[in-house]
Formats: C-alpha cells, structure tokens, sequence
C-alpha cells in the first residue's frame, strides 16, 4: 500500500508498487519468510517528478528501496549473528 501523501496520483503510485515488487524480489533469498512491510522515507512530489514513468521518478524509487532492503537483510544478518 502506498499512500496518497507519499504520492497524489494513483498512476504513481502503482509505479512504486511495481517497483517495490521488482527490487523485493531480487532480495527475496535473502530475507526470511513471512510478512515484509516496506515504509517510504521520502514523497514523491508531481512537481518535482513530472511523469509517473520517468527515469527520474523510477530511479528515486529505486535507490531508496536498495537502501531499504540492504538494510533490512544486514539486520537479519546481524541478528542471525548474535541467535
């Protein structure tokens, strides 16, 4: 689920879904089973990201996920670690 006060239109925000799930999947092995919740730090203003498909928009997206699912998997790393 992404808000409409990460993103207005409804056309941007299945962008970043869709993102979530491609980048979701390339870390798939390394996270355990179960429920992931993926929280947005940033919005994604129409002003500053014209269109919904831009390169700009998805590469936004896309770094802030890759930091997002690093450190996700360096938490379960390090928890594995001490358990």
């Amino acid at each position: 689920m992404v808000p409409k006060r990460w993103a207005k239109r409804a056309v941007t925000r299945n962008a970043i879904k869709r993102q979530i799930y491609n980048v979701s999947a390339q870390f798939e092995p390394h996270l355990g089973i179960g429920a992931h919740v993926v929280r947005l730090r940033a919005g994604f203003d129409r002003v500053q990201f014209v269109s919904a498909t831009s390169e700009a928009l998805k590469a936004a997206v896309r770094a802030e996920l890759l930091s997002l699912f690093e450190r996700a998997c360096a938490g379960l790393v390090a928890e594995r670690a001490k358990g």
